[in-house]
């Protein structure tokens, strides 16, 4: 008799890191796939477009910039090099990313840490944004933002035997939950700050201090996460408060993990982006070993080139060795997008005054930048405007991030339908408007308060109708579990 075919992974015996995880996006962004398949059906609903509020530019209908795309087309289809239909310089650029790989073909594998011609011009990127050398051999082409902050949480953690105690990351809260995501499957001790709503999202050394002293009888800091401008809270940090935060991690020993995705989307002067490696090298020669991984990506700022999956992790302080580390644990990947490297290439090296396709270019920025400042400024005083509402003002990021306190009887009818109360509200929204908040649980929040948060995509001539919805909703909702 042949013996019966067992399961061999179930969702007890599947490797505990399968069991850890969990969807960062959370059940309300399921429900709206739902209701898109509904609507395809015919089902009718109190909306015509279900709007998920994620951070995909071009999802939202935001053209892309006209050379990135031109010279992407001349790097799949070589023939367009002859085509006088595109201009010179982009032409130019995509010969020379071309005769750096095998064979002439985009579609060559490249170097595990990625081409070094388009590591030199990161690193002359960074060198001009701030006044300092790069060194090309720092750089670490990656696929996207996402796997550089998995190869730089990944490199934090240590082997625990019983004896000893896990290893610890400081993580902003409110933060992109991909950084809970990452924490769980690497087995890290999470420390959570928390950041001043109050004044305007700020970063407070004294709160910072409370929480690793509070932390080290559990955990071996490691390192501490920022984000600048914020992600979900849409602020920019100023000079002082970064130099602040690195002088904390030098005193207390943490490798400081920079989250800069959002640099080239800055809405006001008053408040200009710095980028941690800056004020790092402004602060002299003894912090010269001082460790700082930056993360950029080419998903965001006015380029919002999502699908691409191009970005790049600067290890700064860290030794020929350490750096050889990263590259052996890269390895087995092969290569990265060569796609997403050459979109870094390009956002790196933007069309310049007297380039054929300078023109274009700076019209196309400028037109992306300016939309999103005057959506910014209607994102937030809709916001406000709402009856129990506060919203910080948005600044940088594409993202608002606003507290919202809900009766008590909306409280209530959340735990009876085993929700956070800001999911409950959430969702509702959902249902209603067709519009898709994110909750403020899925990035953390301080105990006793709600919020969502919302981005500043929709188009202009959709914006509007949207947030009417969104305020008809709102006041319904109130007046429906009205305290008495």
């Amino acid at each position: 008799m042949e013996t019966a075919v067992k399961e061999i992974l179930t969702n007890k015996t599947i490797n505990p890191v399968f069991q850890r995880a969990f969807n960062v996006r959370g059940g309300i962004d399921a429900r709206a796939y739902e209701i898109k398949h509904e609507m395809a059906m015919g089902e009718k609903k109190p909306f015509d477009e279900v709007v998920i509020h994620y951070g995909d530019p071009h999802a939202f209908g935001q053209s892309p910039i006209t050379s990135v795309r031109q010279c992407l087309a001349c790097l799949l289809c070589p023939q367009f090099l002859d085509d006088p239909q595109f201009p010179k310089d982009v032409k130019e650029k995509a010969r020379r990313i071309l005769r750096a790989t095998p064979g002439f073909a985009i579609s060559s594998y490249t170097d595990t840490i990625g081409l070094r011609i388009i590591r030199e011009d990161v690193a002359k990127y960074i060198s001009k944004r701030d006044g300092y050398p790069a060194d090309v051999d720092d750089v670490i082409l990656t696929n996207g933002g996402a796997i550089g902050i998995q190869l730089a949480l990944a490199s934090l953690g240590t082997d625990v035997p019983n004896n000893k105690l896990k290893p610890g990351l400081m993580i902003p809260i409110p933060v992109f939950p991909h950084y809970k995501s990452r924490i769980v499957e690497f087995n890290l001790y999470e420390i959570p700050y928390y950041l001043e709503e109050e004044n305007n999202w700020s970063l407070n050394i004294s709160e910072m201090k409370r929480a690793i002293d509070e932390a080290r009888p559990h955990c071996e800091p490691r390192g501490l996460v920022l984000i600048n401008p914020g992600n979900p809270t849409g602020q920019i940090l100023t000079y002082d408060n970064i130099r602040e935060v690195i002088k904390f991690c030098a005193r207390e020993n943490l490798v400081l993990f920079a989250d800069e995705v959002y640099q080239e989307t800055v809405f006001t002067e008053e408040a200009p982006f710095h980028s941690c490696r800056k004020v790092l090298r402004d602060l002299g020669p003894e912090y010269n070993n001082f460790q700082l991984m930056s993360l950029n990506s080419a998903s965001k700022g006015f380029y919002g080139e999502c699908g691409l999956r191009g970005g790049y992790l600067e290890l700064v302080g860290f030794s020929k060795a350490v750096k050889g580390q990263f590259r052996n644990l890269m390895s087995p990947s092969i290569s990265g997008s060569t796609i997403g490297q050459a979109a870094m290439s390009l956002i790196c090296c933007p069309p310049q005054p007297g380039d054929e396709s300078y023109e274009t270019f700076i019209q196309e920025k400028m037109a992306v930048l300016d939309s999103y400042k005057r959506k910014a400024k209607i994102t937030t005083s809709m916001l406000n405007s709402l009856e129990g509402v506060t919203c910080n003002e948005v600044t940088g990021a594409l993202y608002a991030f606003p507290r919202v306190r809900l009766p008590q009887k909306a409280v209530e009818e959340a735990k009876r339908n085993n929700l956070n109360p800001d999911q409950f509200y959430c969702w509702q929204m959902l249902e209603t408007t067709g519009i898709v908040p994110i909750p403020g649980i899925n990035y953390g929040q301080k105990e006793g308060t709600y919020h969502f948060r919302l981005t500043i995509l929709p188009s202009e001539e959709k914006v509007v109708p949207m947030y009417e919805r969104l305020s008809k909703f709102h006041k319904e909702f109130m007046n429906k579990y009205k305290d008495d």
